[in-house]
């Protein structure tokens, strides 16, 4: 044992080194043409303890470790009760680290769990309480912990949520800092402010519990709206930035080296949609009560990010709403209805009934509280109708299209229930985007994704992509009725404000009960891209609709995008006759029926099932 101490104990680098954190930037973002989008530190600012607000320091110590002046690195106490609850709980509730542990494993340790490690740890610790003042190592701590969002030490995060310094955070926003201590990641703020809400109020539960404050004062703290803010930024690429920073401790872990990361941004398409979405919703969006927006653009045959907006202004609030809002799609659901419709034999030109609907006593209606009576699907589809959409879910069954919907790329959870065909189920931005893609691509199923390649400034390689699509999900035939149904909203149904001249293009409207959400998702063989509209609290828009702002935003940033880009045809819209040309006597007599007329016929039950149980209205 004093072999392996003494052994250990030499191998300890000077941790006087540590607290030169106060470094350059030393991460630089470059575009997909190799311009610079920015340069940021991995940490920035190393803050004394002593200039600290209290309340922080006790929010910190009440969450990690209350005796923290008390013991001599070990908690042999808290050691003892977080394995107790935890035998309780079944699972690891509570951690029984010190600070210092936690700093060492920091400083010295890999990941890895092993009796060596655990041995190195105790060693390193030990060695770090005798070599410094428990402020110190207190101070070391705070400026290098993880916070999230690819920030280290409690300056950077708190200046990358709250647009301050770490001396200047209120007791709500310490609370904020010292919460994520535990899962930086799930609880960083920007990521989803209610998950932040949620463990900020337990951390102010620790803080009355140990003593530091009193109660009237966590309540006061923990009814103040977490409002988020950021320096600002006029060049348009900070919340794709951010995305690439948050990301970067995933790929290649904790690095001190100074790091290149190469990204899909095209940065002049960045800035613009940026500016654009900025400016429709201060002059439009004011007058409609449209507060916050978001736009993702991205190449279909790829998967790769072009461009990521996560809302108005970076500055009012980097929560980045493109890729952690989970909102309901409304009627931008439907393409997934009407594939699954597709995949069980009907076609664009099958007939239904655009009637009342009554289903186990829910009896959903259209927007305009209107029936056209007979259409077809490609009429259906293009004018939003929601008894169409519905009846054909509960037709081929909610199962099989939350099944289609997540084979293409969505992956929230959805409620398969016959309301998930008008979209009641919440998605992000980005997964919607990226599950149109094979619309796009001719078929096949892509990961969104805005890094390519990450390298040291040496030029040592530390993560290169292999991989862009996932392969097939949707026959070529089915691609084909699809282009044919999405390129009519765009020709002629709700989103008809989204057509750009000489380019075919498909896509999708949305819009949510009392206008709360309104969204555009459409494509061309050259991008496919998302606009989500709406507020941050729900609360209703003036009638906006997926048809109105979405589609003119879709319109402005797609048209010089594809300016110099040759126009091209979506996948088999002119290609061999797909299962939905059905031609002859049965296909004329049942249109409804599509590619499997024939084949139906030769089944007078099944075919008899599926006429009654279509018009029939559920």
């Amino acid at each position: 044992m004093a072999g392996a101490v003494l052994f250990f104990i030499a191998r300890v680098p000077d941790p006087v080194l540590a607290t030169l954190d106060d470094r350059p930037p030393n991460v630089t973002v470059l575009a997909a043409d190799g311009s610079i989008l920015a340069e940021r530190g991995l940490r920035r600012g190393h803050i004394r303890v002593d200039v600290l607000p209290d309340h922080l320091i006790k929010a910190v110590l009440a969450t990690e470790d209350r005796r923290f002046y008390d013991h001599w690195g070990v908690d042999l106490g808290g050691l003892i009760r977080a394995s107790y609850r935890n035998f309780r709980a079944g699972k690891v509730v509570q951690g029984g680290s010190t600070i210092t542990q936690q700093l060492a494993k920091n400083l010295f340790l890999k990941p890895e769990r092993n009796l060596t490690r655990k041995l190195e740890e105790l060693i390193y610790t030990v060695w770090l309480e005798k070599r410094f003042a428990k402020n110190e190592i207190l101070e070391l701590y705070l400026n290098r912990v993880y916070l999230g969002g690819g920030t280290y030490g409690v300056e950077a995060a708190a200046r990358r949520y709250f647009g301050r310094s770490a001396r200047d955070v209120t007791l709500a926003q310490s609370a904020v800092l010292a919460g994520l201590l535990k899962a930086p990641s799930r609880y960083a703020p920007t990521r989803s402010i209610r998950a932040a809400s949620a463990r900020a109020q337990v951390v102010l539960d620790n803080m009355v519990d140990a003593g530091f404050i009193s109660a009237m004062e966590a309540k006061k703290a923990g009814q103040q709206p977490l409002r988020l803010q950021a320096k600002g930024d006029a060049t348009g690429y900070p919340y794709a930035v951010d995305w690439v920073a948050a990301m970067l401790p995933e790929y290649v872990g904790q690095h001190d080296d100074a790091l290149v990361v190469q990204t899909t941004i095209d940065a002049k398409l960045q800035r613009s949609s940026q500016e654009r979405l900025r400016k429709l919703l201060d002059s439009k969006g004011r007058k409609l009560s449209a507060g916050e927006g978001a736009i993702v653009v991205l190449d279909p045959k790829s998967g790769a990010v072009r461009a990521l907006v996560g809302g108005r202004s970076y500055k009012n609030s980097p929560y980045d709403r493109a890729l952690h809002a989970r909102r309901q799609p409304g009627s931008a659901f439907k393409p997934f209805v009407y594939l699954a419709a597709l995949e069980a034999g009907y076609g664009p030109s099958s007939v239904a009934i655009d009637g009342p609907v009554n289903i186990r006593g829910w009896t959903p209606s259209n927007y305009t509280k209107t029936y056209r009576g007979r259409v077809s699907l490609r009429s259906a589809l293009a004018h939003s109708i929601n008894t169409v959409a519905v009846k054909l879910t509960a037709n081929i069954g909610p199962d099989r299209v939350a099944q289609t919907a997540q084979r293409l790329g969505i992956s929230s959870e959805l409620n398969a229930q016959p309301s998930l065909a008008l979209g009641t189920s919440e998605v992000t931005l980005i997964e919607l985007t990226g599950a149109y893609a094979p619309f796009a691509n001719g078929g096949a199923r892509v990961l969104p994704h805005v890094i390519t390649h990450i390298r040291t400034e040496d030029g040592r390689t530390l993560y290169a992509r292999q991989r862009s699509a996932v392969g097939r999900v949707v026959a070529q035939g089915h691609v084909a009725a699809m282009n044919d149904m999405m390129s009519a909203v765009v020709r002629g149904g709700t989103g008809r404000r989204a057509a750009i001249p000489r380019h075919p293009a498909g896509g999708k409207t949305g819009t949510t009960q009392n206008s709360r959400d309104a969204w555009f998702v459409g494509y061309t063989a050259h991008y496919v891209a998302g606009i989500w509209i709406g507020n941050d609290d729900n609360t209703p828009m003036k009638k906006v609709t997926g048809g109105s702002l979405p589609a003119e935003l879709w319109h402005d940033i797609m048209l010089p995008a594809h300016e110099g880009k040759r126009p091209t045809a979506l996948p088999n819209q002119r290609g061999p006759a797909g299962p939905w040309h059905g031609s002859g006597a049965v296909a004329s007599r049942f249109p409804f029926l599509g590619s499997d007329a024939k084949n139906a016929m030769a089944r007078p039950r099944q075919l008899f099932q599926r006429v009654i149980g279509f018009f029939g209205g559920g």
